[in-house]
C-alpha cells in the first residue's frame, strides 16, 4: 500500500482542513515524504524527544484529526505543541539519536526504514516546525 504523507504549515486548524481533498502543496510551505504511518510516528517522535509513554499520548487523543474523508480517505491531523516545540528546540545530535531509535522501532515491527532516510525527515520536519513557529503556525500532516 502506497501512503503519501506531506507535513506542512498552516495558521489555524480551519486553513489546514482546506487542503483535506487536494494537499497542501499548493497552498502551503510542505514537506513530501511516503510509506510510513504517519500518525503512529508523531507519538513515536514524541516520545522520543518529549518522554511519555506512547499509550498515554494515545489515550490523550494525540494526534488530534483536523479534517476526515472517512472510509480510509484522506485525514488531516495537527502536530501537538509539545511535539513542535521538542523538534524545534533539537539540536543535530538529538535529531540524529531520535532517528536511530524511531528506525529500531519501526524495524522491530517489520518496517524497514533506514536511519539516514528517518534523519533526513526528523531534521526536515524540525526545520519546518521552526519556520512554522516563527510565523505563528502550527504544523500539520496530510494524509492520502
Amino acid at each position: 500500500m502506497s501512503i503519501t504523507v506531506e507535513f506542512f504549515a498552516a495558521p489555524d486548524d480551519a486553513s489546514a482542513a482546506l487542503v483535506l481533498q487536494t494537499g497542501p502543496r499548493r497552498t502551503f510551505e510542505s514537506l513530501s515524504f511516503g510509506n510510513f504511518d504517519p500518525e503512529e510516528a508523531v507519538v513515536e517522535w514524541e516520545c522520543l524527544l518529549s518522554g511519555g509513554s506512547f499509550e498515554e499520548l494515545v489515550e490523550a487523543g494525540e494526534p488530534r484529526i483536523v479534517a476526515d474523508q472517512g472510509d480510509g480517505g484522506c485525514i488531516v491531523f495537527a502536530i501537538s505543541p509539545r511535539l513542535s516545540a521538542a523538534l524545534a528546540e533539537a539540536e543535530r545530535p538529538e535529531l540524529k539519536d531520535a532517528a536511530v531509535a524511531w528506525s529500531l522501532e519501526r524495524a522491530e515491527d517489520g518496517e524497514v526504514i533506514d536511519t539516514e532516510i528517518a534523519f533526513v525527515i526528523l531534521s526536515d520536519l524540525a526545520a519546518l516546525v521552526s519556520s512554522a513557529r516563527r510565523r505563528g503556525q502550527g504544523a500539520y500532516c496530510w494524509v492520502a
